[in-house]
């Protein structure tokens, strides 16, 4: 009689990795107060910090690990949460120039690759971040971090010639972050549809 195989052990949720993941959230939370208060300076500052543990995370599970699924798809969930929760506060901030389609383009296509992904994981597949995900993420996180750097900058006049450029940049980012969002959404259904089709 064959021996049945051992049971898997389970994987680890108190490390490095998934604690970094894991402060996005709070950190998000914090981020979407100071918009509600227009505590610019203190939102971008933490903004970045939030983006800085998007990077660490992965970096330490890759140098370091564990790489697990949990930490596969808790990295993305926090993203979601810091990144659109931002972007849904500032839709009335009218200066901030982010207008309820473009929140509805980010938000429909993050449900969309969620869900996308809990299937091709539930199929037994992995299914992380490309780099067409990574290059959506970070110029989502300039716009944001942008908005949040105008904002600051909106009274102070010294900041007048400054405040000119960055806004020019800024629609500059916010097209191509639209159509990275859209076009790496895409880029996903394809991926999943072949992963699940084998």
């Amino acid at each position: 009689m064959t021996p049945s195989p051992a049971p898997a052990a389970p994987e680890p949720l108190l490390h490095v990795p998934n604690l970094l993941s894991f402060a996005r959230i709070p950190l998000a939370v914090v981020v979407f107060a100071c918009v509600v208060h227009q505590a610019w300076l203190v939102g971008l500052v933490v903004f970045v910090i939030a983006c800085a543990t998007d990077w660490l995370d992965g970096w330490w599970a890759r140098k370091y690990g564990p790489l697990t699924l949990v930490g596969r798809n808790l990295d993305p969930l926090a993203d979601k949460v810091l990144v659109c929760g931002t972007f849904i506060y500032l839709i009335p901030v009218e200066s901030a120039g982010i207008l309820p389609w473009m929140v509805t383009v980010v938000v429909c296509r993050e449900l969309l690759v969620t869900g996308i992904r809990g299937m091709v994981e539930a199929a037994g597949k992995k299914f992380g971040a490309d780099w067409f995900g990574k290059l959506k993420m970070g110029l989502q996180c300039a716009v944001l971090i942008g908005v949040l750097l105008i904002e600051w900058l909106r009274p102070m006049p010294a900041a007048a010639d400054a405040l000119a450029l960055l806004t020019r940049v800024q629609l500059v980012l916010l097209w191509a972050m639209l159509i990275a969002t859209v076009g790496s959404g895409a880029q996903y259904v394809v991926k999943a549809a072949k992963l699940l089709g084998k």
